[in-house]
């Protein structure tokens, strides 16, 4: 469940601007979503406890109910690839090419989504820091349950269009995601967040691992994604 930084200021009875701060100065986590702040709820909860920060409002309070879309990230990432040795110049060549492969999309569907790659303003970057982005349309799009995928690209140099990152250091590594709709879009940002965050993803993709280390480290966040299901919810 992703929160806003309104929700955020309220939950802990403060003001944004402090929200604000705790993102600059004191590393909460956040992800940068066209122009906005959103926070995965596990990963505030997780970064409040170990600073003995107490909530005041219900929006960090477990989750009642549950909601789940199903989209585990080793098929989505089987059919959008790993792609090694891409220059930072034909990112959006190799994006094209990975949107030609979203299952069940007829020809001018497909068409359609690699124009908005080059929509200025079509892709929103989503830099995660520690060198990650998160880049997806900035449109969302429902292809159909089976539609989406991720995509993995380990470029050889910076991705300079991303513009400031919250630590400094430059895109070089990037998850590309197409949901297979919007409702699913939240969750498999969260889902994406949370494996570069919890376990061994992160350090498998900085020294470039095999590809199935990869894909088993995929298939862990997927297994420990379906156990925190309940707390997911839009």
């Amino acid at each position: 469940m992703y929160l806003s930084l309104i929700q955020i200021a309220e939950s802990f009875g403060v003001s944004e601007s402090v929200v604000e701060g705790w993102v600059r100065d004191e590393g909460m986590p956040h992800t940068p979503e066209r122009g906005r702040l959103l926070f995965e709820r596990a990963q505030v909860v997780q970064w409040a406890a170990t600073r003995g920060l107490a909530t005041k409002a219900g929006f960090l309070t477990p989750e009642q109910s549950s909601f789940t879309t199903g989209c585990e990230l080793v098929p989505l990432l089987r059919v959008g690839g790993i792609h090694r040795g891409v220059s930072a110049s034909s990112v959006l060549d190799v994006l094209g090419a990975v949107v030609a492969s979203v299952p069940g999309a007829p020809a001018p569907v497909q068409e359609l989504l690699r124009k908005r790659l080059r929509t200025p303003g079509g892709v929103v970057w989503a830099a995660v820091g520690g060198g990650f982005a998160l880049p997806h349309l900035s449109t969302r799009v429902a292809l159909g349950r089976q539609a989406g995928l991720v995509a993995l690209l380990l470029l050889d140099d910076p991705l300079t269009q991303v513009g400031p990152t919250p630590d400094t250091i430059p895109v070089t590594r990037l998850f590309f995601f197409i949901a297979p709709s919007p409702r699913a879009h939240l969750d498999l940002l969260a889902r994406l967040t949370r494996a570069l965050t919890q376990g061994p993803l992160r350090d498998l993709i900085v020294r470039s691992a095999a590809d199935s280390e990869i894909f088993a480290a995929l298939a862990g966040a997927d297994a420990a994604g379906g156990n925190a299901s309940a707390e997911v919810k839009k």
